[in-house]
């Protein structure tokens, strides 16, 4: 199976394939978890408006996620499950900024539409992997 991706280039469309899909995702995530990070930094610096514990484990999560997009798109074993691991903290911690600041849903609706097309294009771009086990001779 083949994952497909159209990304735009130079003022027209490109289809994208495996490889390229799976450095996305990683990009993306590396990109995702780096804004968090910086996010909370700055907010410390101007005056948090949070618990300084969530702005901790925001930027926890949010340094974590970065390391584990390098996992994602190595293929490293169980990369994945701590990039999902790192996407969910920092959904927990944005519902609770966004009980605090009074942000309503968008906010968490956006988070959770990007970590699940994240996911899913990290999942789309591992592509034909060879097996690990036996072949079977």
């Amino acid at each position: 199976m083949t994952a497909w991706l159209i990304l735009p280039q130079g003022g027209s469309w490109r289809l994208c394939q495996d490889e390229d899909v799976l450095t996305f995702a990683s990009l993306g995530m590396f990109g995702y978890g780096l804004y968090s990070a910086i996010w909370a930094v700055v907010d410390v610096i101007r005056g948090a408006r949070i618990e300084l514990w969530a702005e901790a484990l925001i930027v926890v999560f949010g340094l974590l996620l970065a390391l584990a997009s390098a996992f994602v798109r190595v293929r490293l074993p169980g990369g994945l499950a701590v990039a999902i691991g790192a996407m969910l903290g920092l959904q927990a911690l944005e519902v609770h900024t966004a009980a605090h600041l009074e942000a309503g849903l968008a906010p968490q609706i956006g988070r959770a539409v990007l970590a699940f097309f994240l996911v899913g294009s990290a999942l789309a771009g591992e592509g034909q992997r060879p097996s690990g086990g036996r072949t079977g001779n």
